[in-house]
């Protein structure tokens, strides 16, 4: 599960549209090699649109170059619609993800569906950008998962925007038995968490150097442990 909301929360307040465009090295095999075959390189591409008057409109797909020789291991979308049709600034908020990969040998794999819906509301203080959602979450395992959803985005610039700090925590709930021959035998509910805070420095008009930290808690591994992962990365908006 990746949910990323990066520089562009701080334009959720007036009407915009942006894209951008980042690419990242990710050190995860340097850092814990007996759960990562290899460091990879990935890209991923956004579309955000908002309107403060009726909600906001993201798209993301990430590419991560993690199969053999450098070839394309796995592919993720997200789709993310906050909707107000009335005066208070809480928002409907419709989310999806989902999408495909590929493992050693060679064998396919997908990364379960998941739909939610639940209520959104933005806020700012003291020059930093927030927005809080909770949702109810369907995952479409084997065993389908009813379950909440946590998600919190934050962003502030400094310095007139030359460093932008910005990111996203969420955290949810989900079966251990997901219906499949890995985990028939496990039973009750896990807790899972990521988070992909981000420090973006300006080096021209549009392009930006940066480091994005991965952090997850039961969604690479069952372990009971919290794994960081560190990128070396840069963007272009447009």
């Amino acid at each position: 599960m990746k949910i990323l909301l990066p520089a562009i929360i701080c334009l959720i307040y007036w009407p915009v549209q942006a894209q951008q465009l980042q690419f990242h090295y990710d050190f995860r095999h340097s850092i814990d090699p007996s759960l990562n075959r290899r460091n990879f390189a990935s890209l991923s591409y956004e579309y955000f649109k908002s309107n403060d008057s009726t909600g906001s409109f993201l798209l993301k797909m990430q590419t991560d170059f993690s199969g053999e020789n450098n070839n394309v291991g796995q592919l993720f979308l997200q789709l993310s619609k906050n909707i107000r049709f009335w005066k208070p600034k809480v928002y409907l908020a419709l989310t999806y993800s989902g999408g495909l990969g590929v493992a050693p040998p060679f064998y396919g794999y997908y990364l379960t569906n998941t739909f939610g819906a639940g209520i959104a509301y933005p806020w700012q203080w003291r020059g930093a950008w927030f927005s809080t959602s909770l949702v109810y979450r369907y995952n479409a395992f084997p065993k389908p998962s009813y379950d909440p959803q946590l998600t919190f985005y934050f962003g502030r610039g400094f310095f007139n925007y030359r460093i932008m700090i910005a990111g996203s925590l969420v955290a949810w709930s989900e079966n251990r038995n997901q219906g499949n021959e890995f985990t028939k035998d496990l039973n009750g509910k896990k807790i899972a968490f990521f988070g992909d805070p981000q420090c973006w420095v300006k080096v021209g008009k549009t392009v930006s150097v940066g480091t994005r930290i991965n952090l997850f808690y039961h969604v690479l591994t069952n372990a009971n442990q919290v794994q960081v992962y560190p990128t070396l990365a840069l963007k272009n908006q447009f």
